[in-house]
């Protein structure tokens, strides 16, 4: 007979444990939480409260790119936007992308945000100051 009987050899030193056989994917979870999950996270707190503070007056940016003065705030979710003489449009509050530039609140309205008056004015706030930790 030209083959031998192979027989079962046991691991040198044992096997891996429960534990540190799921410490690689701990870790990779870890890491992904700290670079994509709670950036993001932040992101959409900071476009939240951006899109709340929204009112009459603000230059904004939609998301399919229209530059417009909020006319209107018709309801918690809807806009009137004008992007041209006399031409206003509806847009859902959502689809708002950017707030160019801010209004002055109206004495003696409350208001809870603040502005930046050495900010200027018509300059989009930059994406990557917030990301670096610098504010917008």
């Amino acid at each position: 007979m030209l083959i031998s009987p192979a027989y079962a050899q046991s691991a040198p030193g044992g096997a891996l444990g429960g534990l540190e056989a799921f410490l690689p994917l701990i870790l990779i979870f870890v890491i992904f939480y700290f670079l994509l999950i709670r950036p993001q996270q932040r992101r959409m707190k900071e476009h939240k409260a951006m899109l709340s503070a929204v009112r009459r007056g603000d230059k904004v940016v939609t998301n399919g790119g229209l530059i417009g003065t909020v006319v209107k705030v018709i309801n918690e979710q809807e806009l009137s936007l004008e992007i041209a003489e006399n031409v206003k449009v509806r847009v859902m509050r959502d689809m708002i992308g950017n707030v160019l530039s801010k209004t002055e609140p109206v004495p003696g309205e409350a208001s809870n945000d603040t502005v930046d008056p050495a900010a200027p004015k018509d300059a989009p706030a930059s994406r990557l100051k917030g990301f670096f930790g610098g504010k917008k």
